[in-house]
């Protein structure tokens, strides 16, 4: 019996023991538990964020690779692009040559001579209205000077013929036939011979002053000769004195034909001959003429 109560006086202080170690050995069996979930969730957001930095890092290595790949394509278009240019300058320099100025406009001055179909009368000079006194007239042959515009409209005729360019010419001459023609006693005398005068004729200056409109034909585009005709174009003619019946303008129809020579960059010589065709007699007058001569060009 003493044996027992001992064995059971020796146990219960045993199981106490157990107990409290229990009791204090359970807060850090707990706490260590937390740390441990706490490092998991730590661990868990580390791969998370390592995760995003790859993706970023994976976008970012896409839009570099987008940009390599622009600027490739760019500086292929920008190499053909410049390929294209020098293609066209070689066929541009093969086609006109290093010394050949090709423009689309030119201003020319012109002059040479002229000559009338017809002689000349007038209220002042020959008058069959008033035959009396010196009756002179001018002679046919005469000289000219004069100015135009070449402005060109289609390089190659609209597409109909290649390397013919078609220009507007618009141009001014003035033609003189004459400058000491003598007066009619009539009116061409100091005083007139009608208010009983003597014969003492004046010098009458017997001219022309022409406005034309006309296309204009060259040919040969890029070479330093380009010939160049005028099929028909309108003339206006301004004469004076005027005609027995105090007429001062006729019109008419001008033709053309000539050569331009590319002379050194953009200056140019020519030789040219025109006709004025005038329908008939206007008022006694025919003002149907020629003139050939030659012209020193500008383009621009």
């Amino acid at each position: 019996m003493q044996t027992f109560f001992k064995k059971t006086t020796l146990r219960i202080p045993l199981a106490c023991l157990s107990v409290a170690a229990l009791a204090i050995a359970a807060p850090h069996s707990w706490a260590h538990d937390s740390a441990t979930d706490r490092v998991r969730l730590l661990e868990q957001r580390l791969q998370a964020i390592q995760i995003e930095l790859e993706k970023v890092k994976s976008e970012s290595s896409q839009a570099t690779q987008k940009v390599n790949t622009l600027e490739q394509t760019t500086n292929q278009t920008v190499q053909k692009v410049n390929n294209d240019l020098e293609e066209t300058k070689a066929r541009i320099k093969e086609r006109i040559g290093d010394d050949v100025t090709e423009k689309t406009r030119m201003l020319f001055f012109r002059g040479g001579f002229a000559h009338m179909m017809n002689h000349r009368n007038g209220v002042t000079i020959q008058n069959d209205v008033l035959p009396i006194g010196a009756q002179d007239r001018s002679d046919k042959d005469g000289w000219y000077v004069g100015a135009g515009i070449d402005w060109a409209l289609s390089r190659d005729m609209w597409g109909y013929v290649p390397k013919t360019t078609i220009f507007a010419e618009l141009m001014f001459e003035y033609k003189q036939f004459g400058a000491h023609v003598l007066g009619n006693g009539a009116v061409g005398n100091a005083p007139s011979m009608l208010a009983g005068g003597a014969l003492n004729p004046i010098n009458v200056t017997v001219n022309q002053f022409t406005l034309t409109a006309s296309p204009k034909i060259k040919f040969f585009e890029g070479s330093k000769i380009r010939p160049w005709i005028i099929p028909a174009g309108l003339a206006v003619h301004v004469m004076s004195p005027p005609s027995e019946s105090i007429t001062y303008i006729v019109p008419g129809v001008q033709f053309g034909a000539g050569i331009d020579y590319n002379i050194w960059k953009d200056f140019f010589i020519g030789i040219d001959g025109r006709y004025q065709l005038t329908a008939g007699q206007t008022d006694g007058i025919n003002l149907s003429g020629m003139t050939a001569g030659g012209y020193l060009g500008v383009g621009f």
